[in-house]
């Protein structure tokens, strides 16, 4: 049986990736499929794919993309959630800070450098017209849990994650969401080691048709939101409306978005350079 490790954050978007192991569905095809949870996000599964310590990476598209640039040995092969991620603006509940124009010129609290709460800082930096050089200032976190005591303790100011995952920390009066910043392009690909595309191109194919067909039907499983409220402890409603703004893709991210990607993050100095489409990008023929 063949060993693959993957990664992804332990939140509702990779429901799914549960579902399909928990029915033994790769066991099935003789693949021994180990999730790996990355609370540290982005930042933390871009290092574990460098180190060779997970084959696959369910991941945020601006955070792969910058890290394929700077080195990492990475294809993307496909587009796992389709829409932008809505990134809340979180301070502490009891932070005098009460709007965007606030938070301007203070710490941003981050997973860690290359993460998406860092490189979304930049585009809200962006999109408020701030001065990226003076009006950004960043406190490393590590996790979600992090952030809590980073912001409640005062060692930082602001922090951006996803807001469906952080409304219970809201609805429970430690964080308060004073904004939103949705990603300006499809939120999460799949990437994988490029040594392992080479040596298991027919595992891989496998794995993504199994996972292809539960995103595709993901939403009329019988009673998933009241399945992913109680996994995630969140409300019903909120889980009701995430639902109803999440698609998930079965398809390759296309050029056309890779160029935005790399636009905008060449334009916040966040890259070096623009790279092309395949360097980016493997086909599964």
């Amino acid at each position: 049986m063949k060993k693959v490790n993957i990664g992804g954050v332990p939140e509702h978007f990779n429901l799914a990736w549960y579902l399909t192991l928990k029915n033994g569905e790769y066991k099935a095809e003789d693949i021994n499929l180990r999730w790996h949870d990355y609370h540290g996000g982005t930042g933390a599964m871009s290092k574990a794919l460098r180190e060779g310590e997970i084959d696959i990476a369910v991941i945020l598209t601006e955070g792969i993309i910058k890290d394929i640039i700077d080195g990492n040995p990475t294809k993307i092969v496909q587009t796992f959630v389709e829409t932008p991620l809505n990134w809340g603006i979180h301070v502490a509940a009891d932070s005098n800070l009460k709007t965007i124009d606030d938070i301007k010129g203070t710490r941003a609290a981050i997973s860690r450098y290359g993460s998406g709460s860092h490189l979304m800082a930049y585009i809200n930096a962006k999109n408020n017209h701030w001065n990226l050089d003076s009006d950004l200032k960043f406190e490393v976190i590590s996790n979600l849990d992090g952030a809590i005591r980073g912001l409640t303790e005062g060692r930082a100011d602001y922090f951006m994650w996803e807001k469906f995952t952080t409304k219970p920390i809201v609805d429970d009066g430690i964080f308060r969401r004073i904004g939103n910043c949705p990603s300006p392009w499809p939120c999460f690909v799949i990437a994988v080691r490029e040594d392992f595309i080479e040596n298991n191109e027919e595992e891989l194919k496998t794995i993504l048709n199994i996972i292809n067909q539960t995103t595709a039907e993901f939403k009329s499983i019988p009673s998933i939101d009241k399945t992913i409220a109680n996994r995630y402890e969140q409300e019903l409603e909120d889980v009701q409306e995430w639902l109803s703004l999440t698609e998930w893709s079965q398809s390759v991210i296309d050029e056309k978005t890779i160029q935005n990607v790399q636009d905008q993050l060449l334009n916040l100095k966040i890259i070096p350079k623009k790279v092309e489409y395949l360097d980016l990008i493997h086909r599964m023929d």
